[in-house]
């Protein structure tokens, strides 16, 4: 919906803001409130100062619905990942892989094979979010087995599928920061390994020491693992077959296939591996696809489940549709406020401000990161925290003559990487509904996802990783200021 009325000034800008940081540290952070009527006491707010404006209530609704409407392919893509995992557990797809995890992955290797493996397939992918829903959820399950802390192994799976996710020429968002910056792909790759690449190596260190250590890893008994073992073979008919639905995944993702369709194809071929190969029935297979998969339907089919430890129930107990509903809510929420918030121009103003207080090109760097991260935790959404800092930071980074590359390295370190680490994004609400983690819990170890941003700033204010725009491109810029200055003085 296009703003027809006048901006906010800066204080009415910055007011629907302040009020939702406030509610959520004091509510959520301190108080322990549930995020989601904290968002919707910041969009009525919000709406609020819509109304001042001179926006009525049509506007404003139409706005939140605009907002919902872009974000309907993610919550489609969040009920398919709870259908998915679901299927998976009927076919044992997900059990084979824990399976061969725990035979193969010591517990004090588990934190880093799980950074190493996600990071390898979403670079081949492109994709964070289908690495952590199809490696990252076996993952998680031998960290379960192992007596793994689930935040670490979350941490870890995290900061693998967005290190891959921002290398990889497959990448949406890679290849969106690009084009909103005025740069080309393979430039902006090749600068962001100067954020990417120091991060990979602290997180790799990290993980490894980490692992040795009883603070992440726990006394796993070899009897357990053993049991755990015993229970996955004892229910599960395991076979070469149950690599299908992931292998698929991930051909669908190299090759481009839309998202949901591929998804909703694995489930299908998944449900028909657990009828043929685990013996349940159609019913069943349907009734955890919504419900979600549940150890007690082993008993209908002749399974004996009473000696199966917990430990394996856990495991399976997951998935479904129903499972991804409390998710979509935050989304709703969250995107009301963000709706109302855009409607009212507030963003641009604040950002805009921003501009005028600019002198050097580490406050630049600066300025672009609090801007961006401003924009991720009032939007909730991934591609307008690229979208409007790469629109209003272009001409300040050419002015001072530097390469818009360094836009795009930096929108991409303080947006799509930061991302997950905000419990109500789009990206939060799905890696904690997959991994089985709380945002909040796994953002201390989700180091590749903030390193990238420390690295900017520090190279924004030491010059380090810093490129100049080619000498073309200065001198036109150069130009233009001499013309404006020239334009000026005629009109005086």
């Amino acid at each position: 919906m296009t703003n027809t009325k006048p901006l906010p000034s800066l204080s009415l800008a910055i007011a629907p803001i302040a009020v939702m940081f406030g509610l959520l540290a004091i509510g959520y952070g301190m108080l322990g409130l549930r995020i989601e009527p904290l968002l919707l006491v910041s969009a009525a707010f919000t709406g609020f100062i819509a109304y001042r404006m001179g926006y009525n209530w049509d506007d404003i609704m139409g706005a939140i619905v605009e907002k919902l409407a872009k974000a309907m392919p993610v919550i489609l893509i969040l009920v398919s990942v709870g259908g998915l995992i679901a299927s998976w557990m009927v076919s044992g797809t997900i059990p084979y892989m824990v399976y061969w995890g725990l035979k193969v992955i010591s517990p004090e290797y588990i934190l880093i094979a799980a950074f190493f493996v996600t990071s390898v397939v979403s670079v081949c992918t492109g994709t964070s979010w289908g690495s952590a829903g199809t490696v990252g959820v076996a993952l998680m399950g031998v960290a379960a087995g192992l007596d793994v802390s689930l935040a670490a192994a979350a941490g870890a799976v995290v900061s693998g599928a967005y290190f891959g996710d921002k290398i990889s020429p497959l990448s949406d968002s890679t290849n969106f920061a690009p084009v909103v910056s005025g740069t080309t792909l393979y430039e902006h790759i090749q600068h962001m390994l100067y954020t990417t690449l120091p991060g990979f190596v602290i997180a790799s260190v990290v993980f490894f020491f980490a692992g040795q250590h009883g603070d992440v890893t726990g006394v796993a008994e070899p009897q357990k693992v053993v049991e755990i073992l015993a229970g996955i073979e004892s229910l599960y008919n395991l076979n070469i077959l149950l690599v299908i639905p992931p292998a698929m995944i991930l051909w669908g993702a190299l090759t481009k296939k839309p998202v949901i369709p591929l998804m909703l194809t694995a489930s299908a071929i998944a449900l028909g591996l657990g009828m043929v190969l685990q013996g349940f029935s159609l019913q069943q297979g349907f009734q955890a696809y919504v419900d979600g998969f549940n150890i007690s339907m082993f008993s209908a089919n002749g399974h004996a489940i009473d000696a199966i430890i917990p430990d394996v129930s856990k495991l399976l107990n997951r998935g479904g549709l129903f499972s991804m509903m409390s998710t979509i809510l935050l989304v709703f929420c969250a995107f009301a406020f963000a709706g109302i918030l855009s409607l009212t121009g507030a963003l641009n103003v604040v950002l805009g401000h921003f501009l005028h207080m600019i002198r050097s090109t580490g406050q630049l760097i600066l300025s672009t990161v609090i801007a961006t991260i401003t924009v991720v935790f009032t939007t909730s959404d991934g591609k307008l925290a690229l979208l409007i800092p790469g629109e209003l930071f272009q001409n300040a980074y050419r002015k001072m003559g530097l390469d818009t590359k360094n836009l795009s390295r930096t929108i991409e370190d303080a947006g799509t990487i930061i991302e997950p680490l905000v419990p109500w994004t789009a990206a939060g609400v799905y890696m904690a509904g997959t991994l089985g983690v709380s945002t909040l819990d796994y953002l201390p170890w989700a180091i590749q996802c903030y390193t990238g941003v420390i690295f900017a700033i520090i190279y924004g204010f030491t010059g380090f990783g810093i490129a100049k725009a080619p000498v073309d491109k200065a001198s036109a810029n150069k130009e233009q200021q001499t013309e404006n200055h020239s334009a000026v003085a005629e009109a005086k």
